[in-house]
This record gives structure tokens, C-alpha cells and sequence, in this order.
């Protein structure tokens, strides 16, 4: 019997508990967008989008759409007071200023030293770039949303990236959906695991090598 995996709402729910008082926040897209649904309470988020938006609030409830507030990904967003806008080019000075606390991106492949590839895959022969190659140079920590497995079943957590990479060592934390690693300069560490999974099963489902954290536990929030 399959054990059940953590939906993309609750990965995105662990993502946003890391989440600082007065962070900036760039979301990229997929499961990272879904992180401004949940802000940690009494925490004030800055959400920042390449499009040229700050201070943005969570995604737009059906029928209150607005065409003119959108984020990078074309996804309606909220009204935020003290909400900004501005053209892309400040946007990504923001970016490679180092304004951005905290960049939250999707991956193809993360290696075990913190490499992330995920603007291309190369039997498709095209890919986006976006604002990826600037957020993992610029911001001060990056952190992956994905889930574990590809569509093949094949691990997402490898050794070393095959596809083209968008940054080098450059992810400090990865959350998926059955699991929560910490990249360390000494390698991966596991530090929690989704209910119902043990050690053995991430290992079995996981390329890369990694450690067992001694506080290791079951994803909290």
C-alpha cells in the first residue's frame, strides 16, 4: 500500500513557517506560490515579484480578480495596504541588491551540495529562465518546494544535477512532500519526515546520500 504524501498546500504551509517577521519574500512558480496563503501569525511578509510588485497579499478569491495585479506567473493577486509597484528593472535591482530574504523556487533536480537545476529540461529543448538564475545568486537564503519523485518515480534529490543548473550551492533547505532536508557543507541532513514515513523509506526513495539529524521529527508547523 502507497503511504500518502503531504499535498502541495501543506508543503507550501512548512515553507511559510520559516518565514521571518519583515522578510522580503520572492515566490517562484508552483508550490512556492501557494506560500502567501499562510503567513505565520503576528508576522508582517513582504511578498516581492519579479513583475515588479511588493507587499503583495495572498492569491485573489474568484470574483475579485484584477487583471493590472498579478504576479510574475500571471496569478490574480490581493490588495495589501502600503502595496507597491514599480517597473521590472527595480524590481530586479532589489534582487541583485540583496534586498530579498528569502527566494522559495521550485526544482527539476536539487544535488547534494545545495546545486538546483530547474529552468530546463533538455529532451523538451526549451525553458524559462525567469527571474531563478538572479533569486539564487541574490537572495540570502533559498529554499526548494518540490515534490520528491518526478512522474517516472525517479528521486529529485540526487548527487548530482543532470540538468542544466541554475545556480551552485545555492539552496540551504528543501521541502517536499515526504520530507524536509537541510544542506549543510558537510552534505544533506534529514531533519523531518512527512507521517506515516521513516528513515528507510527516504532512503529508498532518495539518490543522494544524506545524515540523520539527532533532533530529527515528524513535519510540524
Amino acid at each position: 500500500m502507497e503511504k500518502e504524501k503531504l499535498a502541495r498546500e501543506v508543503i507550501a504551509m512548512r515553507i511559510a513557517s520559516e518565514f521571518k517577521n519583515g522578510d522580503v519574500v520572492n515566490l517562484g512558480l508552483g508550490i512556492p506560490t501557494l506560500c502567501s496563503q499562510f503567513v505565520p501569525e503576528g508576522c508582517s511578509i513582504l511578498y516581492h515579484s519579479e513583475n515588479g510588485v511588493l507587499n503583495y497579499g495572498p492569491m485573489a478569491e474568484e470574483g475579485q480578480e484584477d487583471p493590472d495585479i498579478i504576479n510574475a506567473g500571471g496569478q490574480f493577486l490581493s490588495i495589501n495596504p502600503g502595496m507597491s509597484f514599480f517597473d521590472s528593472a527595480e524590481a530586479f535591482a532589489m534582487i541583485r541588491g540583496g534586498h530579498v530574504d528569502v527566494a522559495v523556487l521550485g526544482a527539476f533536480e536539487v544535488s547534494a551540495n545545495g546545486d538546483l537545476a530547474n529552468w530546463m529540461i533538455p529532451k523538451r529543448g526549451v525553458g524559462n529562465v525567469g527571474g531563478a538564475m538572479d533569486l539564487v545568486m541574490g537572495a540570502r537564503k533559498v529554499i526548494v518546494a518540490m515534490e520528491h519523485l518526478d512522474r517516472n518515480g525517479g528521486s529529485k534529490i540526487v548527487p548530482e544535477c543532470k540538468y542544466p543548473i541554475t545556480g551552485r550551492s545555492c539552496v540551504s533547505l528543501i521541502v517536499t512532500d515526504i520530507s524536509v532536508f537541510e544542506v549543510s557543507e558537510n552534505g544533506l541532513i534529514l531533519k523531518e519526515y512527512a507521517p506515516g514515513w521513516n528513515v528507510e523509506d527516504i532512503k529508498n526513495s532518495t539518490d543522494a546520500n544524506f545524515k540523520v539529524s539527532n533532533n530529527l521529527k515528524e513535519i510540524s508547523f
